[in-house]
């Protein structure tokens, strides 16, 4: 070889040689899935009380102490998560994956920020399927076919009651009782709240929300929308039939609309220091109720009106979603996967945790503890529920007008039949303007 030749030589060596530099320093850089030995960053953001939060970090340092290769780091968002939430969104700051609420899901499907879930969870090897989940639960994280948010957990709506109040007024088969020998009708609860009033206690507190009021009507077997996503609650005789029996209940005061309430006072807290028979709500209550250790209560479905031991009852229900965005979706979906199967709701809920699964094969974290005494009927109403129809929570701000539409009728003592042809018309309206758009 020539001198010339073996300088020719040399500087195409110490190309090569650069070249292949810049591409291992390049390899595990953040924002790549590379496999250079450097972490791959994620980043994940919830809402959430005190427990959830210590838990949910618990969780993170658990997953970043089997996976060497990412490292994620969970962020709360305390306040206005939605809003900060589109912010970052628009920002080009999200995290990897969130939490959504029913109306912020259908807001993100519809602008695209996250990701479509199907191809990832019927790929081969994944850790989730959908048919893993309970069918009632998808509510407004599917349309068109396609999966954009699995459901995190889940709250079946039940009715908790006090037994000493109970027993203080004279009632001696306890609601779940007769729910079990298929019983627990509106008359029996109708007769019970009747006792409690006229022993000068309150007999339930009536909340203002979607999943309260959805669940008298499909008590009864009604419907609030139709199969065209139209609301019938004002038409459809079931629902109708539904919205009096709450209406004349109130007016008699069996039933006590919660924004009457002594100012101050909560269902909850009242019902701790018995004064209240019932309140409707899902395994929330629960931490709050064994900390109370002279509390005594427990929990019955939703009382039927159609000659059914149980009816379909709502199921308040959050999503974990994907950011479209991410520049580490494999890592991403790896840590998506794992919060969301068998296992990770498992680590999440046990404990006495404010929760149901709404995945298969956990159950007994429901059931540990005998707390309370008829748990499994928080797993029987989640095998019928249902989450918010997208017909409503697809359309921004309708559950919140009609929420102050039904204030208006129980503060305000309105005739039933005009409110609820008020609230019917107002519903559609913005149901027929949003589509048009």
């Amino acid at each position: 070889m020539t001198r010339k030749q073996a300088r020719g030589a040399m500087l195409v060596l110490a190309l090569l040689f650069s070249t292949i530099l810049q591409a291992c320093s390049g390899a595990g850089s953040e924002g790549s899935d590379g496999e250079s030995g450097e972490k791959v960053k994620i980043k994940w953001a919830s809402w959430g009380n005190p427990g959830e939060l210590s838990r949910y970090q618990e969780l993170t340092k658990e997953f970043n102490s089997t996976h060497a290769d990412i490292e994620a780091e969970f962020i709360p968002i305390p306040g206005e998560y939605d809003q900060k939430i589109l912010t970052q969104l628009t920002g080009g700051t999200a995290p990897d994956i969130f939490y959504a609420g029913d109306g912020l899901i259908v807001k993100l499907i519809e602008n695209n920020s996250i990701e479509n879930l199907t191809p990832l969870m019927e790929a081969e090897g994944s850790l989730i399927k959908e048919e893993d989940y309970f069918p009632g639960l998808w509510g407004a994280a599917q349309r068109d076919g396609q999966t954009y948010g699995v459901p995190v957990d889940c709250n079946p709506m039940v009715l908790w009651y006090n037994k000493k109040v109970l027993e203080e007024a004279g009632i001696t088969e306890l609601p779940a009782e007769l729910q079990g020998r298929g019983e627990w009708t509106w008359d029996k609860f109708e007769e019970m709240t009747t006792k409690i009033r006229e022993s000068n206690k309150y007999g339930y507190v009536l909340d203002n929300s979607w999943n309260t009021y959805h669940s008298w009507v499909t008590s009864n077997g009604g419907q609030i929308y139709d199969g065209n996503g139209q609301f019938i609650g004002a038409t459809d005789e079931r629902s109708k039939e539904a919205f009096q029996f709450l209406y004349d209940n109130v007016r008699v005061k069996n039933i006590t609309f919660s924004g009457t309430l002594p100012k101050g006072q909560g269902g909850d807290a009242m019902f701790m220091s018995n004064q209240v028979g019932f309140v409707g709500a899902g395994r929330w209550y629960l931490p709050l109720f064994k900390k109370n250790a002279s509390l005594e209560y427990d929990v019955v479905t939703w009382p039927t009106n159609t000659g059914n031991k149980i009816e379909p009852a709502g199921i308040a229900t959050a999503y974990l979603v994907l950011n479209k965005a991410s520049k580490n979706k494999e890592a991403a979906f790896q840590f998506f996967s794992e919060y969301l199967n068998s296992d990770g709701q498992k680590f999440r809920l046990q404990g006495g945790s404010n929760a149901v699964p709404s995945v298969g094969g956990v159950d007994e974290v429901v059931l540990e503890g005998n707390l309370p005494e008829h748990a499994q009927l928080f797993l029987d109403a989640r095998e019928v529920g249902y989450a918010l129809t997208p017909a409503e929570a697809g359309i921004p701000g309708l559950t919140q007008d009609i929420a102050s539409k039904f204030e208006a009728l129980w503060l305000k003592d309105q005739p039933l039949e005009s409110s609820l042809m008020d609230i019917q018309t107002m519903a559609n309206q913005k149901i027929d303007e949003y589509k048009s758009k």
